[in-house]
């Protein structure tokens, strides 16, 4: 395991997949007719501090939320800096559903 994480190859990683992502769903991906918007999720501390059960800190997160904040994101004025605790996770909810909609058993119809 590699314990330096390069930023410009990580934005290069997320290049390739969003690449991938437009050809597999399009330049637009009508989230109202995916059938999901609510998805659990694990409280960001806990989830990396594993000395203790995270099952306490479960809570729910929601994809229509998470897109409404980064597209809020990019209408911020340039002087208000993110949040990255809060916008990193956001952004994570995105992906994660991205990740979620190209599973086999989800889209089988579709290939």
């Amino acid at each position: 395991m590699t314990d330096v994480l390069r930023v410009q190859d990580l934005r290069r990683v997320c290049g390739v997949l969003l690449t991938a992502v437009e050809e597999r769903f399009g330049a637009e991906i009508d989230l109202s007719g995916v059938g999901v918007d609510y998805y659990w999720n694990v409280d960001l501390r806990s989830a990396f501090e594993l000395a203790n059960d995270p099952a306490s800190e479960i809570d729910v997160g929601q994809g229509s939320d998470d897109v409404a904040e980064l597209l809020a994101l990019l209408g911020r004025p340039a002087d208000d800096l993110p949040v990255l605790w809060h916008d990193l996770q956001h952004l994570a909810g995105v992906l994660r559903l991205l990740a979620y909609l190209d599973l086999p058993a989800v889209n089988a119809g579709d290939r």
